[in-house]
C-alpha cells in the first residue's frame, strides 16, 4: 500500500493510521436509507488525501455509491487501540493507468484477467473529515493511562483523539 505524505499536516495522524491498519469498513448506504458495511483494502492514500481501493463495477456498494455519494470508511486495529473513521464523498474510477500504478498480486483472485477485466474500477474517496483515536505504543503504557484515568480521572494518557475537516 502506497501512503503519501500529506499536503494538510492535519491528516499526517490519518494516513500514518490508515498505513498501519490497511483495511478498512467501507459503509454505503442502500435505496431504502439501510446502511452497510463491507471491508475493503486500502491501495493507496494521495497527498491530498484521497483513497484508493479496487472494487467490481457490478458490486452492489458501486450503486450505492453512486446513489448515495457520502460514505463512511472504519478502520480499527484492536491490539493497541487505534481507530479512524472518515466520512467523505466516493466516486466510481475508470482509469487504466492508475489501476497499473496500483495493481498487485493479491488483487488477481477476485479479477483472474488482471487488469483487462471488465468489471474491474477503481472507487476513490475523498475525505471531507476524519477522526482518530491513537493509543500509547505498549500495552504497559495502556495500562498506565489507564490506572491513572482511574485513580486520577485524566485520561491523557490514554492516547491522542483528534477530528480533522477538510474544506470540499
Amino acid at each position: 500500500m502506497d501512503v503519501q505524505e500529506q499536503d494538510n499536516p492535519d491528516l499526517q495522524t490519518v494516513a500514518d493510521l490508515v498505513k498501519e491498519i490497511k483495511f478498512a469498513m467501507l459503509t454505503t448506504e442502500e435505496p431504502d436509507g439501510t446502511l452497510r458495511s463491507r471491508p475493503m483494502s486500502t491501495m493507496q492514500m494521495e497527498a491530498n488525501g484521497d483513497l484508493w481501493f479496487f472494487t467490481s463495477l457490478s458490486s452492489p456498494k458501486i450503486d450505492e455509491a453512486e446513489q448515495h455519494r457520502q460514505v463512511n470508511l472504519s478502520y480499527a486495529r484492536i491490539d493497541k487501540q487505534d481507530y479512524v473513521s472518515i466520512s467523505g464523498f466516493s466516486e466510481v474510477v475508470r482509469d487504466k493507468a492508475k489501476m497499473a500504478q496500483l495493481w498487485t498480486p493479491w488483487i488477481k483472485p477476485w479479477f483472474p484477467d488482471g487488469l483487462d477485466d471488465p468489471d474491474l474500477v477503481l472507487l476513490r474517496v475523498r475525505i471531507t473529515e476524519a477522526e482518530y483515536w491513537d493509543a500509547p505504543g505498549s500495552m504497559v503504557k495502556r495500562l498506565y493511562g489507564l490506572a491513572k484515568g482511574i485513580v486520577t480521572g485524566d485520561t491523557s494518557g490514554l492516547g491522542d483523539n483528534g477530528k480533522v475537516r477538510l474544506q470540499t
